[in-house]
């Protein structure tokens, strides 16, 4: 019986796909479930997953979608999911080969923990020495957000295994007329109520792609700036410290992803409405200009 659903959400992957599903077939537990959602690709990705489907080596759930970016795919991928654990692994990454056997005893501590959101893991990142390692160890143990990882100084990504019924409760922000936002919005709403158990252990391995988010941040600044601007509001918002330099740095970011997206009562939905706005408007244009490089048009 299955426990946990690994999602994966692709576009155009075909080329890469193979080395996951490899990873997948070798698990040494397979109380799993591989859902895909085909985010309108136009190579031959539906062919490959049906050749596997056909294969019947491990359980494969194959949808599409047209194309609308990976947070459309991904909360298509919660609505569909029948299991207590939903994890996503993206196209260009595989899971180690104990992957779903190593979250299993994780999975029994939280349960009934009902302040824990999930797990959150390592990912692992080519060496020089053809191994992989994190790029940076937890600097706290037991349970924490990641509010408080980064604040302790950790830096880099991580393999996030959530309760199903909490990550459905926080879908990834859709915006109209816009194919990306970032994962971060739903995130940080989470933590407003929950904290994730640590494992201190490598459980995906990732190799950015010349075609993926990460490689091609800069240009997600500019394509997309209404749901940037609902981003960095938030975070001005979750900010609680009265005008503390970081919530005043992101309202003055909403302030100008705001007027680049054509946003209409910027005033009314700023979380910074305090009698020193307009000072924050000004501000807003010499740090647009400032930060040009950082966050281009």
């Amino acid at each position: 019986m299955e426990f946990i659903t690994i999602f994966t959400p692709t576009y155009n992957r075909a080329y890469i796909l193979q080395q996951l599903y490899d990873s997948l077939c070798r698990q040494t537990c397979k109380e799993f479930l591989w859902l895909i959602v085909d985010d309108g690709s136009s190579d031959n990705t539906g062919d490959l997953v049906k050749s596997w489907v056909a294969e019947n080596r491990i359980r494969i759930d194959y949808r599409t979608q047209p194309n609308g970016g990976k947070m459309r795919a991904h909360n298509n991928g919660v609505r569909c999911c029948q299991t207590p654990l939903f994890v996503c692994i993206d196209s260009d990454d595989y899971v180690c080969d104990n992957f779903v056997e190593s979250v299993k005893p994780y999975w029994e501590q939280i349960k009934t923990d009902h302040h824990l959101a999930g797990i959150i893991a390592y990912r692992g990142f080519p060496t020089e020495g053809n191994g992989f390692l994190p790029k940076c160890h937890f600097p706290v143990k037991g349970t924490s957000t990641f509010a408080e990882l980064y604040s302790k100084g950790y830096y880099g990504d991580t393999t996030l295994v959530f309760k199903t019924d909490v990550i459905r409760r926080f879908p990834f922000l859709e915006v109209e007329g816009e194919k990306f936002s970032t994962e971060a919005y739903a995130y940080d709403q989470i933590e407003q109520e929950y904290k994730y158990l640590l494992a201190e252990e490598i459980w995906t391995y990732c190799e950015y792609l010349p075609d993926g988010y990460s490689q091609n941040e800069k240009s997600l600044y500019s394509k997309y700036p209404k749901g940037w601007a609902m981003y960095f509001n938030q975070k001005a918002k979750f900010t609680h410290t009265y005008l503390s330099k970081k919530k005043i740095a992101y309202g003055v970011l909403y302030l100008i992803f705001a007027r680049r997206a054509g946003l209409k009562h910027i005033y009314q939905q700023s979380a910074l409405k305090t009698p020193l706005y307009p000072l924050f408007v000004l501000l807003s244009y010499f740090y647009a200009w400032k930060w040009r490089e950082k966050y281009p048009k």
